[in-house]
């Protein structure tokens, strides 16, 4: 059968994304294949996605024909456009908060000598009535091979948490020894990714390395900790809280084992809804235990960060961190004194470093994540290699500043500074949230969702 390797990932960090962007794509496929999740920054309730392929400009040398049909009234439509849209609709700013569409755009002999097809499959997943579905063909009229893909909004950016993966399909019979996940290989080993639950079935026995992730854990609200980083388990390069490398897994032939990918947890909500710890992430007999949750205002208190797989950032009024767990994590930091109105939360431990503590006039940075070439470059997962970074903390006013996130994808925290909110952890790395900080800014970030990955030998 067709093989499908990943050939890129990219996820739209902190304050959006003008583009999403694509280049050096490789020759050696005879397809490619691009799955995006995506949302505008756009005041409205939708946007569209157009195409600049090879650095033409947008819409240069492309005609469509979209058919599609909206919830609300039940229209169907038919239309022509010549303006590179590759999509009609994905949710803009004000429909359902944390909606995104679902989009696939396959391009068939991408590297031939007479004018390319291009087929799209869009849904906006709003949840309210003015959702949206469409089809489109596309012509692109060029005999170059396809080396580059620019995708734009037209009226806004790409809102974060906003994902586009590229693949490239090959006819190649695939010769892996196992199936799940997204396959791909290089010249020593075979790659199973997970960025979501699933069963790895070998198909004859195998010695099994692995990189198991849990999700992130959310940012605490009103001056709130930054979300503790997802507890991480590897058994090549490094693995978390500093431990020893993990073994590997000797592994049946035809037996199912299940891989749970731990989701994010949820961010603090002003005074009213508590931070969430992150899930465990689980493969075969390993499990990564989830993020602590930051620290908070509980309307009476700013409380300590929650334990977990890396600790929760504490709260100002000299919280405490929550504790790590062995081998997986770090603590966190504790929060800064409550004094004189600048202080700041202590940041959310990483994998692979403690997060700082708060002082009164900063908050702490979140810990560092562990960086994992070997699983990163082939997978093209984690950001520069790095995984499982915690969250910064929180500062009380707009002139205390915002606490980084540790490498990894932990988000940064917020003050009070425009009505920022603490940034969210990055999807598929257990990066923890940023914590929030006051006024109209008093919102964590969520913890960003785990990862599993599992290789064995050619």
């Amino acid at each position: 059968m067709a093989n499908m390797e990943l050939i890129e990932a990219k996820t739209v960090g902190s304050g959006g994304a003008a583009s999403i962007t694509f280049t050096s794509i490789p020759q050696t496929y005879t397809d490619l294949k691009i799955v995006m999740s995506a949302r505008s920054t756009r005041n409205a309730i939708d946007d569209e996605v157009r195409i600049n392929i090879n650095g033409t400009g947008v819409g240069t040398n492309f005609t469509s024909r979209v058919l599609g049909g909206e919830g609300a009234s039940g229209t169907q439509f038919s239309t022509s456009y010549s303006t590179g849209r590759i999509t009609l609709g994905i949710p803009g700013a004000t429909v359902t908060a944390s909606t995104f569409a679902s989009t696939e755009h396959y391009f068939p002999n991408y590297t031939g000598s007479n004018n390319k097809s291009i087929s799209s499959d869009n849904v906006t997943e709003n949840n309210g009535t003015n959702a949206y579905a469409d089809l489109s063909a596309s012509l692109y009229s060029s005999s170059s091979a396809i080396t580059s893909l620019v995708f734009t909004t037209n009226l806004g950016l790409f809102a974060e948490g906003s994902t586009a993966s590229l693949y490239g399909i090959s006819n190649v019979t695939s010769t892996a020894k196992a199936t799940g996940g997204i396959v791909s290989s290089d010249a020593t080993y075979w790659y199973h990714m997970f960025p979501y639950s699933g069963t790895f079935t070998p198909t004859q026995a195998l010695t099994a390395d692995y990189l198991v992730i849990a999700g992130g854990a959310g940012g605490g609200s009103f001056i709130g900790g930054g979300g503790g980083a997802g507890g991480l388990r590897s058994t090549v390069g490094a693995t978390g809280g500093g431990g020893s490398l993990e073994s590997a897994l000797s592994l049946t032939a035809n037996t199912n084992y299940t891989v749970t990918i731990g989701a994010g947890g949820t961010r603090g909500i002003s005074a009213s809804t508590a931070p969430l710890a992150g899930s465990n992430s689980v493969f075969s007999t390993i499990t990564a235990t989830g993020g602590g949750r930051g620290g908070y205002w509980d309307t009476a208190n700013w409380l300590a960060g929650g334990n977990g797989g890396s600790g929760g950032g504490g709260g100002i009024g000299s919280a405490v961190g929550g504790t790590g767990t062995t081998n997986q994590g770090y603590a966190g930091g504790t929060g800064g004194p409550n004094s004189g109105g600048t202080s700041g939360a202590g940041g959310g431990g990483g994998a692979g470093a403690v997060g700082a503590a708060g002082a009164n006039s900063a908050p702490g940075n979140g810990g560092n994540g562990v960086a994992i070439s070997a699983f990163a470059n082939a997978t093209q997962t984690g950001v520069n290699t790095y995984y499982a970074g915690g969250g910064g903390g929180g500062g009380h006013n707009f002139t205390t500043p915002r606490g980084a996130g540790g490498l990894g994808g932990g988000g940064q925290g917020a003050n009070t500074d425009n009505a920022v909110v603490g940034a969210s952890g990055i999807a598929n790395t257990g990066g923890g949230g940023g914590g929030a900080g006051v006024g109209a800014g008093q919102d964590g970030g969520n913890g960003g969702s785990g990862l599993v990955i599992i290789r064995y030998a050619i």
